[in-house]
């Protein structure tokens, strides 16, 4: 057991004070605080130019840009418009110079009809407002024609109340799946990251030792099984704390930005009201990722003498997170979908995709903990033939980049 621990301690620490780790956690910390604090940011660079937008504007009928400029003040809008004394062709070029960013011609007669001239064609939340305000302006003109009294034109324009109602008892109520739609969308996100990242890193790794000739001192003292194992539960731990890292981060982030999870991007995300649950099925599930993929990642690595022969044989395993992922996403939308269900229950898929079935949906105890025991099922089978394969694998050099090696793998471990 001692020698596990020595390895264990060996993996977590090479590992922990590498430049790439630390500089990815420092990126990743300070990402956190950038989003954060995105819409300060941007405030802070745009100083007094939110408070009064000047536009120039060439009223071709005379008689549109005072009505205009009163619907964008009904609107709080920061733009303020100006009849310019120059002609199109002497705006034109003012714009394409850099002398100004844009104008705006107001042609037609009973009904408005414009033009916002750019340097670009791509959206601008300027011209949006011009729209709205002209689109208001224009509906108000052709009420005024046919004689619509206030409350007509509002009955015309009032939305049409419609609710959602689900009878399937799995299913959430519209309101509960906006609360818990984006907190699932983001843990997906770090479940996916955390099978991809810390699974290769072990193969590297494992191929790594081979490729120097440390694999061969190390196995001297210590069997190959328990150095595979020592291998996943170190670089695991290291995973697990660069996760508490980064959710601590996160939160001091939010709490960085003055934002009480309920306003902006926070509220259509849906972070304001989330089940603890959500939260304990996350870790859970990003665990059972990680030991099924970590134990894969280290079979295939044992495979190989060569660090750049890693990535090739990781291909088969790269698919299957890929393919979970696709299907995960595909039913944040739709999560009582039948393929989804159906793949809930797949072990390399169920990571991802049982996580958002009991993050969206009131689904039965019994369905995530049947999942969770296929998933323990695998690990165990898969821990078992993995120990076979690495038993072998380790003692194999030269150019080994196809999957058929594994039966010469677990030939040379059972003759050891």
């Amino acid at each position: 057991m001692y020698s596990f621990w020595i390895i264990f301690k060996q993996a977590f620490k090479t590992k922990a004070m590498t430049k790439s780790f630390m500089i990815t956690t420092l990126v990743v910390v300070a990402s956190f605080f950038l989003l954060a604090n995105l819409p300060s940011i941007i405030e802070s660079f745009d100083g007094d130019d939110n408070s009064q937008q000047t536009l120039q504007v060439v009223d071709v009928t005379g008689q549109y840009t005072e009505a205009l400029q009163a619907q964008l003040d009904q609107q709080d809008s920061a733009i303020q418009l100006e009849v310019s004394a120059l002609s199109e062709e002497q705006l034109r070029s003012d714009v394409e110079a850099g002398e100004m960013d844009a104008f705006l011609i107001i042609e037609g007669g009973d009904e408005i009809t414009a033009r916002y001239v750019a340097e670009s064609a791509t959206e601008s939340a300027q011209a949006a407002e011009l729209e709205n305000a002209l689109q208001s302006l224009q509906t108000a003109r052709v009420a005024e024609q046919l004689e619509l009294e206030e409350t007509e034109l509002a009955q015309l324009f009032a939305p049409v109340e419609m609710e959602r109602e689900a009878l399937a008892e799995s299913s959430k109520s519209q309101e509960e799946l906006s609360q818990a739609r984006g907190l699932v969308y983001i843990l997906i996100m770090v479940i996916y990251i955390a099978v991809i990242y810390y699974p290769n890193m072990i193969a590297m790794e494992v191929a790594n030792e081979k490729s120097s000739r440390v694999m061969e001192i190390l196995i001297s003292s210590v069997s190959p099984v328990k150095h595979m194992f020592a291998k996943i539960a170190g670089i695991g731990s290291l995973g697990i704390l660069q996760m508490m890292i980064f959710a601590l981060a996160g939160y001091l982030a939010i709490q960085s930005s003055g934002s009480d999870l309920t306003e902006g991007v926070f509220s259509v995300m849906g972070f304001s009201e989330v089940k603890f649950s959500t939260f304990f099925y996350a870790i859970l599930f990003f665990l059972l990722g990680y030991f099924l993929y970590a134990v894969l990642a280290a079979l295939l690595g044992s495979l190989v003498s060569r660090t750049e022969d890693v990535q090739q044989l990781m291909l088969p395993m790269m698919i299957l997170i890929i393919i979970a992922s696709f299907i995960a996403f595909s039913g944040i939308s739709m999560p009582e979908a039948g393929y989804v269900t159906v793949a809930s229950y797949i072990p390399f898929f169920a990571p991802l995709v049982m996580f958002l079935r009991v993050g969206l949906l009131d689904i039965p105890l019994w369905e995530p903990l049947l999942s969770i025991a296929i998933m323990l099922l695998t690990i165990g089978l898969l821990g078992w033939f993995g120990a076979r394969v690495y038993r072998g694998g380790v003692l194999m050099y030269g150019s080994s980049q196809s999957l058929k090696d594994i039966r010469r793998a677990i030939k040379l471990g059972n003759e050891k």
